[in-house]
Order: structure tokens, then sequence, then C-alpha cells
């Protein structure tokens, strides 16, 4: 695996993210090509020293690690099992990346995120967390990790899905995520991608609480081929969805609300599926804070 010519050199960075065939490296190309966007809206510079929370597989991880250069070091941090994910657990693809040529700027963690700033006393220049704040377990995870990052680093760089949809095609994936909110939000315990569905409107907020000030913030467009608007759309239809609704919610009300809410997703599919229009990623929200 060759090393990348730039920092921004899309189809090497995708290459070395895993991928089984070619077929796959067509779905992973616009994951990457994202993160690229997000390194760029947020100015990651070479020599940089981040912290990446939730790090996940490590998409956001390799264009950081391509940005900083040989200079700098990517700390990635994820407290879930290395054995969760999708076709690649989380184990297969950061070993995969460390086995790369990005491998020595990047040190996986499997940890969490607020144990793990207790636990040393290294300043970062910048704090990253990439579309991860809806796998939190609630909304206090988000800000407890602020307020542990506050005296840690010189900047909070989050980006998140932004529940707007520029495109009318992303409407779908926009009415699907709230729809899976308002089921998982009545389980005891969640496992799902959206656990705590949280605005940026919301984040600002408990930016602005925890001592922060936005220092800038964008929409930005999904890259065409992103897939993620149709996977939350394919499981909100699915007939598995359709019984946990059932088996999950016993209150007749609160069931009705929350098929209502899938009905709707199902209704705007069809309006995109007469035009012979499928279904987008939803707009991505990117904004980068500093100590108020």
């Amino acid at each position: 695996m060759a090393s990348p010519s730039s920092p921004y050199d899309l189809d090497a960075l995708a290459q070395l993210y895993p991928h089984r065939s070619p077929g796959h490296l067509r779905i992973v190309r616009p994951q990457i090509e994202q993160r690229l966007q997000l390194v760029a809206a947020w100015d990651i510079k070479r020599g940089e020293k981040v912290l990446e929370i939730g790090c996940g597989q490590g998409d956001c991880t390799v264009a950081l690690a391509s940005a900083v250069g040989e200079e700098g070091s990517v700390i990635a941090i994820d407290p879930a099992s290395l054995d969760y994910g999708s076709p690649f657990t989380l184990g297969e693809a950061q070993a995969h990346l460390r086995a790369g040529p990005l491998g020595p700027r990047i040190n996986f963690v499997r940890a969490n995120p607020v144990q793990f700033l207790q636990d040393n006393s290294e300043h970062y220049t910048t704090a990253v967390m990439a579309q991860c704040t809806w796998y939190f377990a609630n909304p206090s995870v988000f800000s407890n990790i602020l307020v542990a990052l506050l005296q840690r680093v010189d900047r909070v760089c989050i980006s998140e899905f932004s529940l707007t949809a520029s495109d009318y095609r992303a409407i779908p994936h926009v009415l699907a995520t709230l729809a899976q909110a308002s089921l998982e939000c009545r389980k005891p315990e969640s496992t799902s991608n959206i656990r705590t569905v949280l605005s940026p409107e919301r984040l600002r907020s408990a930016a602005a609480v925890a001592g922060y000030t936005v220092q800038n913030e964008r929409f930005l467009n999904a890259p065409d081929g992103m897939l993620d608007g149709k996977w939350e759309v394919d499981r909100v239809l699915s007939t598995e969805f359709l019984n946990e609704i059932e088996s999950v919610i016993g209150d007749e009300k609160e069931r009705s609300v929350v098929l209502a809410a899938r009905d709707s997703v199902q209704g705007s599919q069809r309006v995109l599926a007469e035009r012979e229009d499928t279904v987008r990623t939803m707009d991505v929200w990117a904004a980068t804070f500093v100590r108020a």
C-alpha cells in the first residue's frame, strides 16, 4: 500500500481503508471523501496532535492521519468492543490501518473518553468528534466529554448529521433518523446507530454550558454515493424494525407515534420512487469550538 501523494489524495486514502472488492471500494470512497471535507472545514494542519473520540473503524482517523503528516499524531479512542461493526469489526479495521503507511501516526485505544482523559495529562491541539454523538447513551455523555476536554485541548471540532435536507431526496433520511430515535429512546439499553439524537442546536447549547464558544461552523452537502441515508431508511422500513415497535412499546398511543414516523419514511420514499429518484444522505454540520 502506497502512501498518499498529498493529504487530500482521496483515491489513495480510500485504497488504504479496508475493503474486500471494487464494489465495496465504491462504498468506502464517498465515506472517506466526506471525512476529507471535515478535515478541510476544520483546517487540520501538519504537525497537530489530534485526539479523536468515537473513532469507530477509523474512516475519519485515516483522513486525520493524512492531514497531520509525519510530524503529527492521532490518538483515536472508542469504548466499543473490538468485535463490534460490519463488514469489518473495529478490531479488524483498526489493525489494517495500523499496518498501512499511515499506521505510525495512529494510536488506537479502547477506552471511555472521560476515563482516558483522567488517566493521563497530555495536551492536544485538537479534539475531534466526527458523527459519533448519536451513539452516546444519553446527552450527558457528550456534555461530560466536553467538560473533560476543556483544559486539555486548544479546540474541539465536531460534526454530526444536521437533521436538514438541502436536497429534497435526503428528506427520507431525516425522517428515518427521527423514527429510529423515537423507538430507541424507549429502550432501557440500545445498540442502534441512533441511540441519542442531538441536533446542531442542542450540541451548540451543550458546548456553551460546558464553557465553549463557536469559532466557526458550516453545513456540508454529503458526497454523491454516500449511503448513510439509504442504510437508515432501509432499517426503518425493515420487518425487524416493525416487529421491534410492537415488542418494545406497550402503550398504544406511544406506539402509534412511532408507527406514524415509519409511515412518513415510507411515504417520502414512495414520492422519490415515483420521480425515479433515490434516497440521498442528509447534510452534515461541522463546527469548531474554543474556550469561551
